[in-house]
């Protein structure tokens, strides 16, 4: 069984390489893989096609594939194992930019996520609300950090745990701070619906960074009808009873596996073998 997870340097992949070792610890008949993609987006496609049987993909991508919103040209029909955890959209710029708000973008360069990321789809929807027009790339997270360190572009957005790996290093080199998102989220949710919520970022995640209003997004784990049910139903066992072992160790503190909320799936149905798991752990 493969999960396509995200990228090297971010919370997706090693969420997922855990996932994949509790899978294979307790039902090894699975033979559970995660492999690096670049993320939500490109993890429908993986599905589609059948090159991967679960995917890890952000609520509001999962939202646009179920309804054939842009940019799929035509409905996904996607089924919920659990939502797993909450992602912070980090919008990021050297500490010592002038740049202060989204506003100030208007005319900047700003990577949006990898081709293929949930937060490109994210990113052009926070750009609409803001009503600005910035110079936007789509660099691969690796790529955007080095390009931010060069000062060739003058800000990134990524979708993912408080503290991100690749960005903590880029904090220690240069330094990092995080603008404030709350001022586009009336505009997000009146255009998009309520899967956005208000979060604050943890401090002591980055050196500058100190409860800093952002935007959360649920991430969940999904798969197509067809996976069968024994198989949703041992992936949610997974979840539920080694939950303390699925947080990647750069963000103890800052995020964990709430078994209470798995089931809060927003409105994307659970997967009938995964729903009958829950009711026998849970009644």
């Amino acid at each position: 069984m493969t999960i396509a997870a995200g990228e090297a340097g971010g919370f997706y992949l090693a969420f997922g390489r855990l996932l994949a070792d509790q899978i294979n610890a307790t039902q090894p008949w699975l033979q559970c893989t995660a492999v690096e993609t670049t993320a939500s987006l490109a993890n429908i496609d993986l599905l589609r096609t059948g090159k991967a049987d679960l995917a890890l993909v952000l609520a509001d991508t999962a939202r646009a594939a179920g309804s054939g919103q842009a940019p799929f040209t035509s409905a996904v029909d996607l089924r919920a194992l659990g939502r797993v955890y909450e992602n912070y959209l980090q919008l990021v710029v050297r500490n010592d930019s002038p740049l202060s708000t989204v506003s100030d973008l208007d005319g900047r360069t700003v990577s949006l996520g990898a081709a293929g990321s949930g937060a490109s789809l994210t990113g052009d929807r926070i750009i609409a609300a803001a009503g600005i027009t910035p110079r936007v790339q789509h660099l691969p997270l690796a790529d955007a950090v080095s390009a931010l360190a060069a000062g060739t572009i003058d800000a990134l957005l990524w979708s993912g745990g408080v503290p991100t790996p690749a960005l903590a290093k880029l904090d220690s080199s240069v330094g990092i701070r995080l603008l404030p998102l709350d001022g586009v989220l009336p505009a997000l949710r009146s255009r998009h619906g309520m899967l956005y919520e208000q979060l604050p970022v943890p401090s002591g995640g980055y050196r500058f960074v100190h409860q800093v209003p952002t935007i959360g997004v649920a991430n969940l784990l999904v798969g197509l009808p067809t996976l069968p049910d024994d198989v949703a139903a041992a992936v949610v066992r997974v979840l539920v009873e080694r939950a303390d072992q699925l947080v990647p160790g750069e963000a103890l503190g800052t995020q964990f596996l709430d078994i209470r909320t798995l089931i809060g799936t927003a409105d994307l149905p659970l997967h009938p073998g995964a729903a009958e798991a829950y009711r026998q752990l849970h009644g």
